[in-house]
């Protein structure tokens, strides 16, 4: 029997060994376990949501170290295992509070000590992410709050443009225009009553220029404010801009889309006056009648509605060098296209078209790009 005592002495030491290996193999398991669940949630966690997960590591922290309960809180005020937030120091204090620990030197294991350090330090990456992701979506709710109320804004500029608008011409109309008409009616009935051949041709010539100031009184009131816009929307607008230019000699294709949608009043406003500054050009510079072919697209996210309008005429003297002169207000024209599209988002190309004559582009955003 004594021979076997060394024997049995081998075999409990070897028990022991294999009872300190598994308990050490458990405990890497246990770490694993914390990081990997852990770490997975606080991963997929929502802005929304993490609070509600940095709890639940909190809780399974404090499971881990065998306490009985374990709580996370970002008052600045509380103790326990610090959470250090990147990029805040002091200011983004928080912590995991866990009954009996007052510090993580109060956690006897080094390798639980070190997990530990471990788990916190994503929790203080999960906050700064879920922070920063909170300040984006902050400052994008504020962009968009403010890109409305400065459409709003933009919207109440325009319509309070095109009110005096209004208010001129109807003023034009009921006083001037008025007038002048009655002076026409008047000139002719002198000329009924003239005799001599001399007075005959003063009043001829009399009668001439007043037809025309009435004439040129009625084109700037249809142009400072067209009721057909306010009536009838763009499209038809446009076409009563393409009439005008076809009365005038000149050849007018129109591809307008069937399905093109009305439009807030201030964006339409600004493609008509496009439309309306590029005509005035084209009879201006483009040498005399000549085809001319007008585009208005609806277009598709992420483009927006566009105009387009191509002559085939001579165009401005330097147009080759993409500026035009500025001596006649056509560059003055165009700068206030461009202007009158920036204010709301849209944009204006002005050049040279491929075999001659000018091309004119307006765009306005897509609803994507607003």
């Amino acid at each position: 029997m004594r021979q076997d005592f060394p024997q049995l002495a081998g075999d409990i030491e070897t028990a022991a060994e294999l009872r300190e290996l598994y308990r050490a193999a458990e405990a890497r398991a246990a770490r694993l376990r914390l990081l990997s669940l852990s770490g997975r949630e606080l991963v997929q966690a929502e802005p929304g949501s993490m609070d509600s997960i940095l709890r639940k590591s909190a809780e399974r922290l404090a499971l881990f170290l065998g306490s009985r309960s374990g709580s996370f809180t970002r008052d600045p005020k509380s103790s326990g295992f610090p959470i250090t937030i990147p990029g805040k120091g002091n200011l983004g204090h928080a912590a995991v509070v866990v009954a009996g620990f007052r510090s993580l030197d109060d956690i006897i294991d080094k390798e639980d000590r070190d997990a530990c350090q471990t788990l916190l330090g994503m929790m203080g990456s999960a906050i700064d992410r879920a922070d920063r992701e909170d300040a984006v979506e902050s400052l994008l709710e504020t962009l968009k709050d403010r890109e409305i109320r400065l459409e709003q804004l933009v919207s109440r500029i325009f319509s309070a443009q095109e009110d005096e608008r209004r208010r001129v011409a109807h003023d034009l109309h009921d006083g001037v225009a008025q007038s002048a008409t009655a002076l026409v009616r008047m000139l002719e009935r002198s000329a009924d009553l003239a005799h001599r051949a001399d007075d005959a041709d003063a009043s001829a010539r009399t009668i001439e220029v007043a037809r025309g100031l009435v004439k040129e009184l009625r084109r700037v009131i249809a142009g400072l404010r067209p009721t057909i816009l306010d009536d009838l929307g763009l499209i038809a607008a446009l076409h009563a801009l393409a009439d005008a230019l076809e009365q005038d000699g000149y050849s007018v294709s129109r591809r307008i889309d069937d399905d093109f949608r009305r439009l807030p009043g201030y964006a339409e406003t600004a493609l008509y006056r496009v439309a309306q500054e590029a005509f005035s050009n084209i009879r201006k510079h483009a040498g005399g009648p000549c085809p001319v072919i007008i585009e208005a697209t609806s277009g598709s996210d992420p483009y927006g509605p566009s105009l387009r309008i191509t002559d085939n005429g001579h165009g401005p003297q330097n147009a080759a060098s993409g500026h035009a002169a500025t001596n006649d207000g056509h560059q003055v024209g165009i700068e206030g296209m461009k202007e009158r599209l920036a204010v709301i988002g849209g944009s204006l190309d002005w050049g040279v078209g491929e075999h001659g004559g000018v091309i004119v582009e307006a765009r306005l955003p897509g609803a994507g790009q607003r």
